[in-house]
């Protein structure tokens, strides 16, 4: 499995002393499938000396290089950055954004060649402290919060993620999410479209 993702995955070391790009893969797959929702709980993974050995890799790596591989795979632009710096960074997001759609249609191909159903989902996620596309709008969970709009495009009943948009948060409204989920479908091959788009009333507003 990791074959297949190393041969065209969008990072790379120069250095002798960088972790394996094995052992970069590995962990974060360990800790999103032990449930981890911060970068300090890898460290938690340290002691397993069974599954690294399993996935063939050679150690599981700190949460420091897991951060830094995540800033070389989807480089944020800064104010110090040159033009040049940031069309490089723009064309490394570029790879980066198709490498995980990828990966992302390969792991749910199988389950896209019997009669599905696509479930569309908005979620309100609250923000605390300064964050980018942080913006008071709508929010259910707690009013005069900053929030992002998650839109989520789900195979319903496996739940499994066919993509997901990261807006601002007074994008919200289906109007923002609708030209996302006409990408997802006119990038899928006929005989794997959805039987049926389940969404609520907003999406069927259209002009």
């Amino acid at each position: 499995m990791f074959e297949r993702w190393q041969a065209i995955c969008p990072l790379s070391y120069t250095s002798p002393n960088a972790p394996a790009l094995v052992d970069v893969l590995g962990t974060w797959m360990l800790s999103i499938l032990d449930g981890h929702c911060r970068y300090a709980h890898v460290g938690a993974l340290r002691g397993d000396g069974v599954a690294p050995s399993i996935l063939g890799m050679n150690r599981i790596i700190g949460d420091d290089s897991l951060r830094r591989a995540l800033s070389a795979i989807a480089p944020a632009p800064e104010a110090r950055h040159t033009e040049m710096q940031r069309l490089g960074q723009q064309a490394q997001l570029a790879r980066s954004t198709q490498w995980m759609q990828d990966q992302l249609k390969h792991s749910i191909a199988q389950a896209t060649t019997t009669p599905w159903i696509l479930d569309c989902e908005t979620t309100i996620k609250v923000l605390y402290g300064k964050q980018e596309g942080a913006v008071v709008s709508y929010n259910p969970h707690k009013p005069e919060r900053p929030s992002h709009a998650i839109h989520t495009y789900w195979i319903s009943n496996l739940r499994l993620v066919l993509d997901a948009q990261l807006e601002p948060g007074n994008r919200h409204s289906p109007v923002h999410a609708r030209p996302g989920l006409l990408a997802l479908l006119e990038g899928m091959p006929q005989e794997q479209r959805p039987k049926l788009v389940r969404s609520d009333c907003a999406f069927g507003s259209e002009g």
